[in-house]
């Protein structure tokens, strides 16, 4: 079984589609702006990011919602042109937000809202004449469940009365539908048992969307749940067939590490495994496919005159809180009274990395951070004349250690996530550990603090996000003129920037 996830780091809960030869896949974003990214692949072992499908504001409004809510499940499908359905929980009164493109690098459109179909984790399939099935979790009072009801998805109007369908084998939280229509049958797809360590999919069949579904005799048909396998929380998985006709699923997993109960800090990542059709229903293939990850390492000089699409921020679009580009860089402003915290982030998408910024806080502070939310984090807090390390876990808030800022206009900080050291006799609890650094005038690094990772995991913040690391002002106006990140063998190895530029790594 491979434990390479084929897009690492915050990327769950995984929805892809073919068009011709080429492969796409659409993941959950929260409340981060922009949202829905998408990547593209020819092979389905080596992806690379195309956009993220919610870019504006007329699409996404994200401004008030708390961690982990936000863009729920999308589905990303093509029909004659693209198709992307997902929900934004914070106006799921409105019902689905079902967006379209012609190219899956966009112009993604407005969306358009399937009124009355309140819930999450929307679907889109079209059956042998040409009608769109919309499916989703229905909240609808006396619709409680897997529903599903044809759709214009040109403007989102219900074509008929919703139905129920299958719920589900019994275990707690089916949700997750994805619906096909195949060889005379409609096969649903279902993610059940919670996305935590109980996560399985299942499948049922019926000849009729108003018939009864068989439910599969190998049910759940993807789980690792009561296993060793590296790779926990299996399931929400997306079926595809390949261009050759054989058949892949792509789902989400997680790595788990330290002592038991484990915990994972880089959020639910998508996976990939081969699928095989006996007696006319789907098997799970995990040995097919050998991913080979890129390098995710970057060094980012803010001199191209569009933010490479990493970028992202909780509750706040990025051109809100970003003013200007200079030659040094980009200036991000402090939020005003009342508005979102805008912060300039990227995902953690390894398990040992260095990251680095320099920074001109000349006339503001900000912090280089490393977070799950905005109650969980580590960074570091610098001013005109100071850098501090300080450590948020839930309502604790702790300074760790101090050192004077030598040059305001050009501070270079550090953040290095590494392993802990192995022990065979007492395995480590912790997952990784954080260390938080200030670069000297001459180079010398000079480490404020160590902390333990787990603070910073699922397990510990609860909710359904990874680790992002980036910018985050605190008053006034601060420059970003450079952020770098490496991947390390040997974390902690010095010469992060020489060693970024020696392997290759392709630059913004």
């Amino acid at each position: 079984m491979s434990s390479t996830p084929i897009i690492a780091g915050f990327y769950p809960d995984p929805s892809i589609c073919r068009c011709d030869s080429m492969y796409y896949i659409a993941n959950s974003s929260f409340e981060f702006a922009p949202g829905a990214p998408i990547h593209g692949s020819a092979d389905l072992t080596t992806w690379t990011p195309i956009t993220n499908a919610l870019s504006r504001e007329s699409q996404l409004n994200v401004r008030m919602a708390p961690p982990s809510t936000g863009v729920y499940a999308t589905t990303l499908r093509y029909h004659g042109k693209f198709w992307l359905v997902t929900t934004n929980v914070l106006e799921c009164g409105r019902g689905q937000l079902l967006v379209s493109a012609e190219d899956p690098e966009g112009p993604w459109s407005d969306p358009v809202y399937v009124e009355g179909a309140v819930g999450i984790d929307p679907d889109l399939c079209w059956d042998e004449d040409g009608l769109c099935h919309l499916t989703w979790v229905s909240s609808v009072p006396g619709l409680q469940g897997i529903a599903s009801v044809p759709v214009d998805p040109e403007t989102g109007v219900m074509l008929s009365e919703p139905r129920l369908l299958w719920q589900g084998t019994g275990l707690a939280h089916p949700e997750g539908p994805h619906l096909y229509r195949l060889n005379g049958w409609w096969y649903l797809l279902l993610a059940e048992g919670g996305t935590e360590r109980g996560h399985v999919a299942t499948i049922a069949r019926s000849r009729t969307l108003d018939g009864a579904f068989e439910p599969s005799p190998s049910n759940p048909i993807l789980t690792h749940r009561s296993t060793s396998d590296p790779v926990q929380n299996t399931g929400h998985s997306d079926l595809v067939e390949l261009e050759d006709g054989s058949w892949a699923v792509v789902y989400l997993g997680v790595r788990p590490r330290g002592r038991s109960p484990m915990f994972h800090v880089n959020g639910r990542e998508t996976f990939l495994a081969g699928v095989a059709w006996i007696d006319g229903w789907p098997v799970i293939d995990e040995e097919r496919f050998t991913p080979t990850p890129p390098t995710h390492s970057f060094v980012d000089n803010f001199d191209s005159r569009k933010l490479d699409q990493r970028w992202i921020s909780p509750n706040v679009h990025l051109q809100d809180f970003i003013s200007s580009q200079t030659p040094a860089g980009i200036k991000i402003d402090a939020p005003k009274e009342d508005e979102p915290q805008g912060m300039l982030l990227a995902r953690a998408r390894d398990r040992e990395w260095i990251a680095e910024a320099t920074i001109d806080v000349s006339t503001g502070s900000c912090r280089f951070l490393l977070r799950i939310d905005s109650a969980h984090w580590y960074g570091l807090v610098v001013n005109e004349t100071s850098a501090e390390a300080v450590a948020a876990i839930g309502p604790s808030i702790a300074s760790l250690g101090h050192l004077a800022v030598e040059d305001s206009r050009n501070v270079t900080l550090r953040i290095t996530v590494r392993e802990p050291g192995e022990n065979p006799l007492y395995p480590a609890h912790e997952p990784d550990l954080v260390e938080l650094s200030i670069l000297t005038a001459g180079g010398d690094e000079q480490i404020l603090a160590t902390l333990d990772g787990r603070y910073l995991s699922t397990e510990v913040a609860g909710g359904f996000t990874g680790r992002t690391f980036g910018i985050e002002p605190t008053a006034g106006a601060i420059v970003a003129k450079r952020i770098s990140y490496l991947t390390l063998e040997n974390a902690g190895t010095p010469g992060c920037e020489r060693e970024l530029q020696a392997s290759g790594a392709n630059k913004t």
